[in-house]
């Protein structure tokens, strides 16, 4: 730690973290956007700077560079927290691609300032450069299609009962699962108001209500309904102080789901839940990982209490 706390790190560490301040309030405040820029580019600058500026001026082993590195990372996570910018469950979910794209810049960095290959002022126009393509690659970039997630269970209770606790369902018991423990919204009960195609079914979560018309009315063999309105995904922690991060805001949106009943004999059914989503934060295939596995979580909960009570009421009968 001798290496780090000098005043040429300390200079270096406080222009990294005005620098990706800057351009994050840009890409999220200015273009909307939680993608490339947010997740790639500013963790590789925040590895890259601080060991490329102070190289200049310091002996760096690759040692050093890695640990001002993720010392500015550090920093610039509590800046968040202390700012009420961002809670503490994203950042540990956005951890491990952040923590790679700090490892490359760090290498980067270290790389080019031992070797003496680009000068401030290029290294200053590529920044610019990367940055403006970025934010603008986030900008018209927007997710078009639906990404449909389909959780299965087999029911030993007769398709009859099963429809009936599909409709809907009493209070679930509270979460056994680590990720509703995060302040991630989770399922409590169902009502419905009406019956047919045209009623309003609400799932009830801690957040909030799932509003949800009914589109097809198929007893006892389908369900499927559009998403009218709903809450925010989650409550996000922060360890100082309240926080409603943008991304909370319309980034996650469920737009219909279905359930799919299907009889395999008098006695048993295949229950099959579905809900269609989108998601606007990128890098895609890293957020849909996270997302597709926080809707099976909540589709195996919903589930789960359904196969209870049908098969608590055909034990009972």
């Amino acid at each position: 730690m001798r290496r780090i706390w000098n005043k040429i790190n300390l200079i270096s560490i406080v222009i990294t973290l005005i620098t990706v301040q800057t351009l994050g309030y840009l890409s999220i405040n200015y273009f909307g956007d939680y993608g490339w820029t947010v997740f790639i580019l500013i963790p590789i600058i925040i590895g890259f700077l601080p060991p490329y500026i102070s190289g200049r001026k310091l002996d760096l082993t690759k040692s050093d560079a890695y640990n001002l590195s993720f010392v500015t990372a550090i920093l610039a996570s509590l800046v968040l927290l202390v700012f009420a910018i961002e809670g503490l469950i994203c950042l540990l979910m956005a951890s491990p691609i952040l923590a790679i794209g700090i490892w490359i810049g760090s290498y980067i960095g270290f790389k080019i300032t031992n070797k003496n290959l680009i000068n401030p002022t290029n290294t200053t126009i590529i920044l610019l450069f990367l940055s403006l393509g970025f934010m603008s690659f986030d900008y018209i970039n927007k997710p078009t299609d639906l990404i449909p997630v389909r959780t299965k269970i087999i029911v030993n209770g007769p398709i009859e009962k099963v429809w009936m606790n599909v409709v809907t369902f009493d209070k679930i018991d509270e979460p056994i699962d680590w990720i509703f423990k995060t302040g991630i919204s989770y399922p409590t009960d169902a009502t419905i108001v009406g019956q047919g195609v045209g009623a309003v079914r609400y799932c009830n979560f801690t957040t909030g209500s799932f509003v949800e018309p009914i589109t097809t009315w198929d007893e006892p063999n389908l369900l499927q309904f559009d998403v009218k309105e709903q809450p925010i995904p989650m409550n996000e922690l922060n360890p100082f102080w309240e926080v409603h991060p943008p991304h909370l805001d319309g980034y996650f949106k469920s737009y219909k789901g279905q359930f799919k009943l299907t009889k395999i004999n008098a006695n048993q059914t295949e229950l099959e839940g579905t809900t269609w989503y989108k998601v606007d934060i990128y890098p895609g295939f890293y957020w849909r990982a996270w997302s597709d596995y926080i809707v099976h979580r909540i589709h195996n909960r919903v589930l789960n209490h359904i196969k209870k009570k049908s098969e608590l009421i055909k034990t009972t009968e």
